[in-house]
């Protein structure tokens, strides 16, 4: 395959304690999907890639089997949420007005 052929792309998933990066030359029509399963970093830490979601530069795709990647772009793989934001929100505005009753 030339040169010409391939684009060179980056796949990160992010942890507490670390942030692999996997630097890649794929085809030219490469998948945001098919990046992330090439980047190896489903295997290295055990991830099904169709119960995640995946990104590109912060920004959700919504079909990553369909999403075709350029040159220089960062594919992003990230972890299921342990709680809901809205949830979250609420529990936090509950604390706060907790604390301000016992003044």
């Amino acid at each position: 395959m030339a040169a010409a052929d391939l684009i060179t792309v980056e796949v990160v998933y992010a942890l507490p304690e670390q942030q692999p990066v996997v630097r890649l030359q794929v085809p030219v029509g490469t998948s945001v999907y098919e990046a992330a399963r090439l980047s190896g970093l489903a295997e290295r830490f055990a991830l099904v890639l169709d119960e995640l979601s995946l990104g590109v530069f912060s920004k959700v795709e919504k079909a990553p089997r369909e999403r075709v990647l350029r040159e220089g772009e960062r594919v992003e793989i990230y972890r299921p949420l342990l709680i809901d934001p809205k949830v979250a929100r609420q529990a936090r505005a509950d604390k706060v007005r907790a604390a301000k009753a016992k003044r």
